[in-house]
């Protein structure tokens, strides 16, 4: 298991032009104090509909590392925007080395007030845990984050992957826990797959592509964390 650094992210998703992101947008987000990065990100599957999908749907990601002295603009036009913090967890998987080219992005919420903790430990000691034992071919690091401000929703889980097409290591994702549990259809697949029984709500889920990105840090812009 391995570690990021990152205290934060700022999420824009929304229909935005990936130029006008890079020349006008990201410029802006990493002039503003405690910002460290920026990269954009291109929606693999707009209009996803295997799952709920409780906020505006976008074709463009835009993700601001930050820390505590961030604070959250104006949200771009057409986008909607969250602020993260990381979760007192550590992340699970590990970091290859190789740059994270592709992200998983799942927004979640408690189905009540009342099973936000039991959400968040099956999130960690169970979804996550496993996903992360079972090495799941093109991902490598996950890092459980809240949000700053009420409302939905209440925990992202942010993958990083490093898949040449992150859409199909995504969507094999179920076939291989099944094979890592011994089959789809036992009692351990069936905790680590349902999030309803565990007392959530799913409000996003996507996968993305990397477009660009722009650092402060002296090695250069880079695009892995």
């Amino acid at each position: 298991m391995e570690d990021r650094v990152t205290t934060g992210l700022y999420l824009e998703l929304g229909d935005v032009d990936p130029g006008h992101y890079a020349t006008g947008r990201a410029p802006e987000l990493l002039a503003r104090p405690g910002v460290d990065r920026v990269t954009w990100w291109a929606n693999n599957v707009p209009g996803r509909d295997e799952l709920p999908m409780l906020v505006p749907e976008g074709t463009l990601l835009g993700v601001a590392e930050v820390d505590d002295r961030f604070v959250a603009p104006e949200p771009h036009p057409r986008t909607t925007a969250r602020l993260f913090r990381r979760y007192p967890r550590p992340s699970q998987g590990i970091l290859t080395g190789a740059p994270t080219t592709g992200l998983l992005v799942v927004w979640i919420s408690p189905s009540a007030p009342e099973r936000t903790q039991a959400l968040r430990d099956w999130g960690d000691f169970v979804h996550i845990r496993h996903i992360a034992a079972a090495a799941l071919p093109g991902f490598t690091h996950v890092t459980p984050y809240q949000n700053t401000a009420p409302g939905d929703p209440s925990f992202m889980h942010f993958y990083e992957l490093d898949a040449e097409d992150p859409e199909a290591a995504y969507t094999g994702m179920a076939r291989h826990m099944a094979g890592y549990f011994g089959g789809s259809r036992t009692e351990a697949f069936s905790v680590w797959a349902d999030w309803q029984a565990a007392g959530g709500q799913v409000v996003y889920c996507n996968t993305f592509h990397l477009l660009g990105g722009s650092s402060l840090s002296p090695d250069g812009p880079g695009t892995g964390r």
